[in-house]
Protein backbone atom coordinates (compact mmCIF):
# COMPACT_ATOMS: atom_id res chain seq x y z
CA UNK A 1 0.00 0.00 0.00
CA UNK A 2 0.89 3.52 -0.53
CA UNK A 3 1.11 5.64 2.85
CA UNK A 4 -1.74 7.69 1.70
CA UNK A 5 -3.61 4.60 1.51
CA UNK A 6 -2.51 3.01 4.64
CA UNK A 7 -3.88 6.20 6.61
CA UNK A 8 -7.16 6.23 4.63
CA UNK A 9 -7.63 2.21 5.33
CA UNK A 10 -7.15 3.18 9.48
CA UNK A 11 -9.84 5.87 8.78
CA UNK A 12 -11.82 3.76 7.45
CA UNK A 13 -11.54 0.98 9.83
CA UNK A 14 -9.88 -1.25 7.02
CA UNK A 15 -6.55 -3.84 7.02
CA UNK A 16 -3.31 -2.48 6.28
CA UNK A 17 -0.02 -3.87 4.89
CA UNK A 18 1.60 -2.52 7.96
CA UNK A 19 1.12 0.09 10.73
CA UNK A 20 0.80 3.22 9.14
CA UNK A 21 3.34 5.81 11.50
CA UNK A 22 3.32 10.05 11.85
CA UNK A 23 5.54 12.20 14.66
CA UNK A 24 3.58 14.97 15.83
CA UNK A 25 6.20 17.52 16.35
CA UNK A 26 10.44 18.15 16.65
CA UNK A 27 11.93 20.15 18.53
CA UNK A 28 14.52 21.74 16.35
CA UNK A 29 17.84 19.97 18.27
CA UNK A 30 16.45 16.76 17.73
CA UNK A 31 14.89 17.28 14.02
CA UNK A 32 18.64 18.86 13.69
CA UNK A 33 20.09 15.52 14.59
CA UNK A 34 18.07 13.77 12.11
CA UNK A 35 19.02 16.00 9.25
CA UNK A 36 22.36 16.56 10.56
CA UNK A 37 22.21 20.56 10.07
CA UNK A 38 19.95 23.27 11.77
CA UNK A 39 16.36 22.13 11.00
CA UNK A 40 13.60 24.81 10.97
CA UNK A 41 11.57 23.33 12.75
CA UNK A 42 9.86 23.79 16.43
CA UNK A 43 7.61 24.96 18.58
CA UNK A 44 8.72 28.63 20.14
CA UNK A 45 12.20 28.59 18.31
CA UNK A 46 10.25 29.07 15.50
CA UNK A 47 8.49 31.89 16.31
CA UNK A 48 11.73 33.53 17.87
CA UNK A 49 13.02 33.11 14.18
CA UNK A 50 10.19 34.53 12.57
CA UNK A 51 10.20 37.43 15.36
CA UNK A 52 14.71 37.68 14.40
CA UNK A 53 13.84 37.56 10.56
CA UNK A 54 10.95 40.07 10.42
CA UNK A 55 12.95 42.57 12.35
CA UNK A 56 15.69 41.73 9.64
CA UNK A 57 13.73 42.29 6.37
CA UNK A 58 11.06 41.06 4.06
CA UNK A 59 13.78 39.05 2.50
CA UNK A 60 15.10 37.78 5.61
CA UNK A 61 11.15 36.90 6.26
CA UNK A 62 10.89 35.25 2.63
CA UNK A 63 14.43 33.11 3.51
CA UNK A 64 12.86 32.28 7.38
CA UNK A 65 9.09 31.19 5.06
CA UNK A 66 10.79 28.85 2.59
CA UNK A 67 14.10 27.52 4.94
CA UNK A 68 10.98 26.33 7.44
CA UNK A 69 8.86 24.68 4.79
CA UNK A 70 11.61 22.84 3.28
CA UNK A 71 13.56 21.25 6.16
CA UNK A 72 9.46 20.38 7.32
CA UNK A 73 9.36 19.10 4.23
CA UNK A 74 12.84 17.30 4.37
CA UNK A 75 12.01 15.82 7.77
CA UNK A 76 9.04 13.49 6.39
CA UNK A 77 11.09 12.28 4.01
CA UNK A 78 14.07 11.42 5.82
CA UNK A 79 12.06 9.49 8.31
CA UNK A 80 9.56 8.24 5.52
CA UNK A 81 6.07 8.93 7.21
CA UNK A 82 2.93 8.10 6.12
CA UNK A 83 0.74 11.16 7.24
CA UNK A 84 3.02 14.19 7.75
CA UNK A 85 3.14 17.27 9.25
CA UNK A 86 3.59 19.92 6.74
CA UNK A 87 4.75 23.13 8.84
CA UNK A 88 5.55 24.42 12.32
CA UNK A 89 4.78 27.32 14.61
CA UNK A 90 4.43 30.74 13.68
CA UNK A 91 4.23 34.57 15.06
CA UNK A 92 3.58 36.87 11.99
CA UNK A 93 4.31 39.68 14.38
CA UNK A 94 6.74 42.29 14.27
CA UNK A 95 8.74 43.32 16.90
CA UNK A 96 8.80 46.87 17.81
CA UNK A 97 12.34 46.80 18.96
CA UNK A 98 14.92 44.48 19.46
CA UNK A 99 16.74 44.84 22.83
CA UNK A 100 19.60 42.69 22.85
CA UNK A 101 20.34 39.04 20.92
CA UNK A 102 17.44 36.78 22.69
CA UNK A 103 14.81 39.67 23.71
CA UNK A 104 11.94 41.84 21.50
CA UNK A 105 9.73 44.53 22.69
CA UNK A 106 6.17 44.14 21.17
CA UNK A 107 3.31 46.57 21.20
CA UNK A 108 3.59 50.68 21.72
CA UNK A 109 5.90 51.43 24.41
CA UNK A 110 4.10 54.35 26.01
CA UNK A 111 0.90 52.51 26.13
CA UNK A 112 0.58 48.31 25.88
CA UNK A 113 3.64 46.38 25.35
CA UNK A 114 5.17 43.16 26.22
CA UNK A 115 8.74 41.75 26.44
CA UNK A 116 9.55 38.42 25.09
CA UNK A 117 12.85 36.37 25.04
CA UNK A 118 13.83 33.40 23.82
CA UNK A 119 16.11 30.67 25.31
CA UNK A 120 18.03 28.55 23.31
CA UNK A 121 18.56 25.36 26.40
CA UNK A 122 15.09 24.88 26.54
CA UNK A 123 13.77 26.51 22.69
CA UNK A 124 10.84 28.66 24.46
CA UNK A 125 10.22 31.74 23.67
CA UNK A 126 8.19 33.18 26.13
CA UNK A 127 6.66 36.94 27.96
CA UNK A 128 9.27 38.13 30.56
CA UNK A 129 7.56 41.20 31.23
CA UNK A 130 4.50 43.68 30.22
CA UNK A 131 2.89 46.75 30.83
CA UNK A 132 0.72 46.40 33.53
CA UNK A 133 -2.59 44.86 32.35
CA UNK A 134 -6.54 45.59 34.22
CA UNK A 135 -8.13 42.17 35.16
CA UNK A 136 -10.57 41.28 32.48
CA UNK A 137 -13.88 41.73 33.44
CA UNK A 138 -17.29 39.77 32.34
CA UNK A 139 -17.69 43.18 30.04
CA UNK A 140 -13.99 42.27 28.25
CA UNK A 141 -15.26 38.46 28.04
CA UNK A 142 -18.61 39.53 26.10
CA UNK A 143 -16.56 42.29 23.83
CA UNK A 144 -13.79 39.60 22.74
CA UNK A 145 -16.82 37.47 21.69
CA UNK A 146 -18.84 39.35 20.16
CA UNK A 147 -15.42 40.63 18.15
CA UNK A 148 -15.33 36.38 17.81
CA UNK A 149 -18.67 36.38 16.31
CA UNK A 150 -18.49 38.94 13.69
CA UNK A 151 -15.36 37.36 12.73
CA UNK A 152 -16.47 34.38 12.08
CA UNK A 153 -19.48 35.41 10.28
CA UNK A 154 -17.28 37.00 7.46
CA UNK A 155 -14.84 34.62 7.78
CA UNK A 156 -14.62 32.64 4.18
CA UNK A 157 -11.57 30.20 3.99
CA UNK A 158 -9.92 30.17 0.54
CA UNK A 159 -7.13 27.57 -0.47
CA UNK A 160 -4.62 29.92 -0.87
CA UNK A 161 -4.64 31.52 2.50
CA UNK A 162 -3.17 27.90 3.75
CA UNK A 163 -0.16 27.93 1.66
CA UNK A 164 1.44 25.28 3.56
CA UNK A 165 -1.40 22.78 3.26
CA UNK A 166 -1.49 23.46 -0.34
CA UNK A 167 1.84 22.82 -0.96
CA UNK A 168 2.47 19.85 1.11
CA UNK A 169 -0.06 18.63 -0.96
CA UNK A 170 1.73 19.25 -3.99
CA UNK A 171 4.46 18.07 -2.94
CA UNK A 172 3.46 14.49 -1.06
CA UNK A 173 -0.60 14.15 -1.91
CA UNK A 174 0.03 11.52 -4.35
CA UNK A 175 1.80 9.41 -2.02
CA UNK A 176 1.45 10.23 1.48
CA UNK A 177 -1.28 11.57 3.52
CA UNK A 178 -1.47 15.08 4.26
CA UNK A 179 -3.75 16.45 7.39
CA UNK A 180 -5.86 19.79 7.34
CA UNK A 181 -6.21 22.09 9.91
CA UNK A 182 -8.82 24.74 10.65
CA UNK A 183 -10.49 23.55 13.63
CA UNK A 184 -9.39 24.39 16.24
CA UNK A 185 -12.21 24.60 19.59
CA UNK A 186 -11.49 25.11 23.29
CA UNK A 187 -11.80 27.41 26.02
CA UNK A 188 -8.68 30.03 26.63
CA UNK A 189 -7.27 28.28 29.74
CA UNK A 190 -6.97 31.88 31.28
CA UNK A 191 -8.07 32.37 34.91
CA UNK A 192 -11.00 34.64 33.81
CA UNK A 193 -12.71 32.40 31.52
CA UNK A 194 -12.46 29.06 33.48
CA UNK A 195 -13.98 31.58 36.21
CA UNK A 196 -16.94 32.07 33.48
CA UNK A 197 -17.54 28.94 32.66
CA UNK A 198 -18.97 28.40 36.28
CA UNK A 199 -20.22 32.14 36.76
CA UNK A 200 -20.84 33.02 32.98
CA UNK A 201 -21.57 29.88 31.10
CA UNK A 202 -23.80 32.11 28.64
CA UNK A 203 -20.79 34.25 27.57
CA UNK A 204 -18.45 30.78 27.14
CA UNK A 205 -20.93 29.17 25.15
CA UNK A 206 -21.34 31.89 22.67
CA UNK A 207 -17.61 32.05 22.25
CA UNK A 208 -17.39 28.35 21.71
CA UNK A 209 -20.68 28.55 19.27
CA UNK A 210 -18.27 31.31 16.94
CA UNK A 211 -15.53 29.02 17.25
CA UNK A 212 -17.53 26.24 15.80
CA UNK A 213 -18.87 28.75 13.35
CA UNK A 214 -15.70 29.59 11.82
CA UNK A 215 -14.42 25.84 11.98
CA UNK A 216 -17.49 24.92 9.93
CA UNK A 217 -16.73 26.83 7.05
CA UNK A 218 -13.07 25.01 6.67
CA UNK A 219 -13.94 21.61 5.85
CA UNK A 220 -15.56 22.40 2.41
CA UNK A 221 -12.28 24.81 1.95
CA UNK A 222 -9.67 21.51 2.64
CA UNK A 223 -11.85 19.39 0.80
CA UNK A 224 -11.12 21.54 -2.28
CA UNK A 225 -7.59 21.15 -1.52
CA UNK A 226 -8.10 17.26 -1.43
CA UNK A 227 -7.38 17.16 2.44
CA UNK A 228 -10.05 14.81 4.02
CA UNK A 229 -8.25 14.18 7.34
CA UNK A 230 -9.01 17.43 9.45
CA UNK A 231 -6.85 18.55 12.95
CA UNK A 232 -8.45 20.47 15.45
CA UNK A 233 -9.30 20.56 19.48
CA UNK A 234 -7.51 22.25 21.85
CA UNK A 235 -5.73 20.97 25.41
CA UNK A 236 -8.23 21.10 28.26
CA UNK A 237 -7.05 18.78 30.95
CA UNK A 238 -4.24 17.76 32.80
CA UNK A 239 -2.85 14.41 34.05
CA UNK A 240 -5.18 14.66 37.12
CA UNK A 241 -8.38 15.39 34.67
CA UNK A 242 -10.74 18.14 32.84
CA UNK A 243 -10.09 21.69 33.53
CA UNK A 244 -14.02 22.19 34.19
CA UNK A 245 -16.46 19.51 35.16
CA UNK A 246 -17.90 16.98 32.78
CA UNK A 247 -21.28 18.82 33.11
CA UNK A 248 -20.01 22.02 31.68
CA UNK A 249 -17.87 20.02 28.53
CA UNK A 250 -21.67 18.30 28.10
CA UNK A 251 -23.71 22.10 27.96
CA UNK A 252 -21.00 24.21 26.32
CA UNK A 253 -17.97 21.97 24.58
CA UNK A 254 -20.70 18.91 22.85
CA UNK A 255 -23.10 21.36 20.97
CA UNK A 256 -19.93 23.33 19.23
CA UNK A 257 -17.96 19.47 18.42
CA UNK A 258 -20.81 18.36 16.63
CA UNK A 259 -21.31 21.50 14.30
CA UNK A 260 -17.37 21.25 13.20
CA UNK A 261 -18.39 17.23 13.18
CA UNK A 262 -21.56 17.14 10.74
CA UNK A 263 -19.43 19.78 8.67
CA UNK A 264 -16.82 17.54 8.63
CA UNK A 265 -19.11 14.83 7.41
CA UNK A 266 -21.04 16.65 5.11
CA UNK A 267 -17.84 17.14 3.10
CA UNK A 268 -16.41 13.80 3.36
CA UNK A 269 -13.86 14.42 5.88
CA UNK A 270 -13.06 13.59 9.30
CA UNK A 271 -12.70 15.40 12.67
CA UNK A 272 -9.61 14.53 14.47
CA UNK A 273 -9.31 15.91 17.99
CA UNK A 274 -6.76 16.52 20.04
CA UNK A 275 -5.86 17.07 23.73
CA UNK A 276 -3.43 16.21 26.59
CA UNK A 277 -4.74 14.73 29.84
CA UNK A 278 -6.93 12.08 31.24
CA UNK A 279 -9.99 13.26 28.92
CA UNK A 280 -11.55 9.63 30.64
CA UNK A 281 -14.33 11.91 32.36
CA UNK A 282 -15.96 13.30 29.51
CA UNK A 283 -14.73 10.59 27.14
CA UNK A 284 -18.58 9.37 26.38
CA UNK A 285 -19.36 13.00 25.02
CA UNK A 286 -15.84 13.66 23.39
CA UNK A 287 -15.26 10.40 21.25
CA UNK A 288 -19.18 9.41 21.12
CA UNK A 289 -21.58 11.84 20.82
CA UNK A 290 -19.47 14.87 19.58
CA UNK A 291 -19.06 12.56 16.59
CA UNK A 292 -15.37 13.01 16.26
CA UNK A 293 -13.72 10.24 14.29
CA UNK A 294 -10.23 10.65 15.66
CA UNK A 295 -8.26 11.04 18.89
CA UNK A 296 -4.49 12.64 18.92
CA UNK A 297 -1.85 13.50 21.30
CA UNK A 298 -2.79 10.52 23.38
CA UNK A 299 -1.54 10.84 26.54
CA UNK A 300 -0.45 7.34 27.86
CA UNK A 301 1.06 8.96 31.10
CA UNK A 302 -2.41 10.07 32.05
CA UNK A 303 -4.12 6.88 31.37
CA UNK A 304 -5.49 7.15 27.99
CA UNK A 305 -4.45 3.63 27.08
CA UNK A 306 -4.78 2.55 23.78
CA UNK A 307 -6.32 -1.20 24.35
CA UNK A 308 -8.65 0.60 26.43
CA UNK A 309 -9.67 3.45 24.01
CA UNK A 310 -10.18 0.58 21.60
CA UNK A 311 -11.96 -1.29 23.69
CA UNK A 312 -14.30 1.05 24.89
CA UNK A 313 -14.47 3.38 21.16
CA UNK A 314 -13.88 0.77 18.48
CA UNK A 315 -15.15 3.24 15.95
CA UNK A 316 -12.26 5.75 16.87
CA UNK A 317 -8.93 6.13 15.17
CA UNK A 318 -6.35 6.09 17.24
CA UNK A 319 -3.42 8.53 16.33
CA UNK A 320 0.04 8.61 18.67
CA UNK A 321 0.75 6.04 21.18
CA UNK A 322 4.29 6.49 22.36
CA UNK A 323 4.82 8.79 25.23
CA UNK A 324 7.12 12.04 24.89
CA UNK A 325 7.69 11.61 28.14
CA UNK A 326 9.23 8.08 27.89
CA UNK A 327 11.20 9.33 24.93
CA UNK A 328 12.57 12.29 26.33
CA UNK A 329 13.63 10.93 30.20
CA UNK A 330 13.66 6.89 29.70
CA UNK A 331 16.49 4.48 28.63
CA UNK A 332 16.64 3.19 25.41
CA UNK A 333 14.96 0.13 26.71
CA UNK A 334 12.01 1.75 27.98
CA UNK A 335 11.53 3.49 24.77
CA UNK A 336 11.88 0.21 22.73
CA UNK A 337 9.49 -1.45 25.19
CA UNK A 338 6.61 0.88 24.94
CA UNK A 339 7.17 1.30 20.93
CA UNK A 340 6.60 -2.66 21.01
CA UNK A 341 3.64 -2.37 23.14
CA UNK A 342 2.12 0.20 21.10
CA UNK A 343 2.55 -1.42 18.06
CA UNK A 344 0.96 -4.78 19.57
CA UNK A 345 -2.05 -3.13 20.04
CA UNK A 346 -1.67 -1.64 17.09
CA UNK A 347 -1.21 -4.61 14.42
CA UNK A 348 -4.04 -6.45 16.51
CA UNK A 349 -6.81 -4.22 17.00
CA UNK A 350 -6.21 -1.80 14.14
CA UNK A 351 -7.21 1.75 13.45
CA UNK A 352 -4.22 3.33 14.93
CA UNK A 353 -1.10 5.43 13.63
CA UNK A 354 1.70 5.00 15.50
CA UNK A 355 4.37 7.73 16.68
CA UNK A 356 5.48 10.31 19.55
CA UNK A 357 1.76 11.57 20.72
CA UNK A 358 3.14 14.77 21.17
CA UNK A 359 6.48 17.37 20.32
CA UNK A 360 9.31 15.40 20.74
CA UNK A 361 11.19 17.56 23.00
CA UNK A 362 14.73 19.50 23.21
CA UNK A 363 16.89 17.11 25.09
CA UNK A 364 15.72 13.99 23.87
CA UNK A 365 18.36 11.92 23.44
CA UNK A 366 18.99 10.79 19.67
CA UNK A 367 19.49 7.60 20.76
CA UNK A 368 15.94 6.64 21.83
CA UNK A 369 14.54 8.49 19.19
CA UNK A 370 16.38 6.16 16.88
CA UNK A 371 15.00 3.54 18.77
CA UNK A 372 11.82 4.05 18.47
CA UNK A 373 11.87 4.81 14.99
CA UNK A 374 14.24 1.39 14.24
CA UNK A 375 11.70 -0.23 16.63
CA UNK A 376 8.88 0.82 14.23
CA UNK A 377 10.13 0.29 10.76
CA UNK A 378 11.75 -3.20 11.48
CA UNK A 379 8.46 -4.30 13.19
CA UNK A 380 5.13 -2.17 12.13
Amino acid sequence: MLPRERVAAVFEHQPTDKVPIYQAGFSSRVASGVLGREAYVGGAIQQYREARALWEGEEAHQEFVARSRRDAFELIEVLDLDLVRPAYWRMNVKPTRRVDEYTFLYGDEDASWHVMRFDPETELYQVIERSPQPEPTWEDLERSTARLEEAAEQYDPQPEHFGDLVAAQERFGDYRAVPGAGIGLCVPRERVWLEAIALRPDIVKRYLAAQAARGSKVPACMAQIGLRFIMGGGDFASKNGPLYSPQSFHELMLPALQRVSEACHEHGCYHMFASDGDLWPVADDLFGASGVDCYYEIDRQAGMDLSLLRDRFPHLTLLGGISSETLHRGSREDVIAETRSALEVAKERGSIILGCSNQIVPHTPMENFWAMMETLRELR
